[in-house]
């Protein structure tokens, strides 16, 4: 056991070196008590709390940076919200089906999918709000009101074959189904708490 500690460990070290020359996203989740949470964060995001079920606090650590998180569930929709080390908001997501994706923008993610990957499965969808340059408590009121703005992303997770094997991917595309971001997501053990 102890070797596997010291792997893990030099894995943790040598993953920022990582992040320099690849495009891949290492991602570790751990699960924290309300008092390790930001209180700073706690409280931007405490009232949306009280009527939530599943409450959990996460500290997050992937190839770039280091974050906190709290996931819950409310009016059947499984949200995630995302502070970076200072308890400063970064995004709010939730997990949503295909089906909400207006038509023309799934069009156009699907057309990306089909020129550049053999086989997708998709995994997971989430409707992000990114705080970009709005105030973080206005962020919080658009996310939970469920609005189609047009600074919002989709976040998708999902497979395809490679001449590797199957690989699992995020991809981030904006409201209207452009392409932005992709990266590998080499998962962690924790893929249990992914909602």
């Amino acid at each position: 056991m102890t070797k596997f500690k010291y792997i893990l460990k030099t894995l943790f070290f040598l993953l920022p070196f990582f992040s320099l020359w690849s495009q891949n996203k290492f991602e570790q989740e751990f699960r924290i008590s309300k008092t390790d949470f930001p209180s700073n964060a706690y409280e931007l995001v405490s009232e949306q709390l009280v009527s939530s079920k599943r409450i959990r606090f996460y500290k997050e650590i992937d190839s770039i940076k280091k974050s906190f998180e709290v996931k819950f569930k409310k009016a059947r929709l499984h949200y995630s919200i995302e502070f970076d080390e200072q308890g400063e908001l970064e995004d709010v997501e939730f997990k949503i089906k295909e089906n909400d994706i207006p038509d023309d923008s799934w069009d156009i993610i699907n057309n990306y999918f089909k020129k550049n990957f053999q086989k997708v499965r998709v995994v997971k969808i989430q409707q992000q709000y990114p705080v970009g340059n709005i105030h973080p408590e206005k962020v919080i009121k658009q996310a939970f009101q469920n609005l189609i703005l047009p600074y919002i992303n989709y976040e998708i997770v999902f497979t395809s074959k490679d001449s590797e094997g199957y690989q699992t991917y995020e991809a981030l595309f904006n409201a209207d189904g452009e392409f932005l971001n992709l990266r590998k997501s080499l998962s962690s053990t924790y893929d249990h708490v992914l909602y």
